[in-house]
């Protein structure tokens, strides 16, 4: 047994029933050689590594739960198998872990121990959406979820909008799905009419879409986004 384990970054799906298409044979070998895991929701969890066919019995898996609430005085409690020479995997909720993820508080406490942290290639909706977005990729920001408040939200929009006009910086954030559509229709009734958006929803799944559009271009034709996972994206032309 070594004298401490590797901190394994294990993408999961964005879309349902895609993982033959996105997630790579590399991620498919560490779970089958990992029996330590960190995630935000064990059940979604094991239902992921249970989808991949692995033969695996999960239930000889063990499984703690790293999600927002978890609070740095955890970790050490958290990371224990790590100590003791055992691999450990933190699985995303969805995408990569350590991005718009609380897996990052582990990856933080592995550094300071002094053990290696592996991050394994999977998708990612943020890189998607600005691989796809045809806005700068060379400045970019990503602001998570913006303020719930109306009132505060359009304001922190109309900055964001300002910022990349200003300097061609690309700005990104989301939304809870459920809320998607109430924020398009305040970005598409408060932002310029010659603001380019980019919209990408349900990126890897059957019905993917990404366009980028004028806000004047987009009030002709108002895709729907409730309860649809989607990246929102401002730039300039």
């Amino acid at each position: 047994m070594r004298s401490k384990g590797k901190l394994y970054l294990i993408p999961n799906i964005l879309a349902p029933n895609t993982a033959e298409m996105v997630i790579a044979p590399q991620v498919k070998e560490i779970i089958k050689n990992t029996h330590y895991y960190l995630a935000e929701n064990i059940r979604t969890a094991r239902r992921y590594i249970s989808s991949l066919n692995l033969e695996i019995n999960i239930s000889t898996l063990h499984f703690e739960v790293l999600d927002k609430r978890t609070q740095e005085k955890e970790m050490a409690a958290l990371a224990a198998p790590l100590l003791s020479g055992h691999d450990l995997g933190i699985v995303s909720e969805a995408g990569c872990p350590g991005i718009a993820d609380p897996g990052a508080l582990a990856v933080s406490y592995a550094h300071k121990k002094s053990i290696q942290v592996v991050p394994i290639s999977g998708p990612s909706s943020l890189f998607l959406a600005l691989m796809a977005s045809g806005f700068s990729g060379q400045k970019f920001t990503f602001h998570g979820y913006l303020p719930i408040d109306r009132k505060e939200r359009i304001n922190a929009f109309k900055q964001l909008e300002s910022q990349a006009k200003k300097d061609g910086s690309t700005q990104l954030f989301m939304e809870t799905p459920f809320r998607n559509q109430k924020l398009l229709e305040d970005l598409l009734a408060h932002l310029l009419p010659d603001t380019p958006l980019c919209i990408a929803k349900n990126l890897t799944g059957a019905d993917e879409m990404v366009r980028t559009l004028t806000v004047a271009e987009w009030k002709k034709s108002i895709p729907d986004l409730h309860k649809v996972p989607t990246v929102f994206l401002l730039g300039r032309n």
